[in-house]
């Protein structure tokens, strides 16, 4: 400072967070496995859909098209739910894998 004025440095600052807070694994195990069972969910309902769709095709064929369309579209968000599922499976074992290691360790 020179004569009382404040000198700016860059608009960005790197700040070091000095309030790290260790992670929570058990929060996390919870957190991905409440995940996981959202997108079961998500993916039994979007394939009963597309069940009851195809079912449509053959009870009302004058809206055939239609039906074969939104029977492809829950067919293909039941397989994406179910890939979410699966990631969010994965995500409880590594945040258990974590836990379980940091439980040999004191962490303050």
């Amino acid at each position: 400072m020179t004569g009382g004025k404040h000198h700016h440095h860059h608009q960005h600052h790197h700040h070091v967070q000095e309030d790290i807070k260790p992670i929570d694994y058990a929060r996390e195990v919870k957190h991905h496995k409440h995940n996981e069972h959202l997108a079961e969910l998500g993916a039994i309902a979007a394939g009963a859909f597309a069940v009851h769709e195809k079912h449509m095709i053959k009870k009302d064929p004058a809206h055939a098209h239609r039906h074969k369309i939104e029977e492809e579209i829950a067919a293909t968000v039941a397989v994406v739910a179910g890939g979410y599922a699966w990631h969010e499976h994965h995500e409880v074992k590594e945040a258990r894998k974590h836990m379980k290691h940091q439980h040999g360790h004191h962490i303050f």
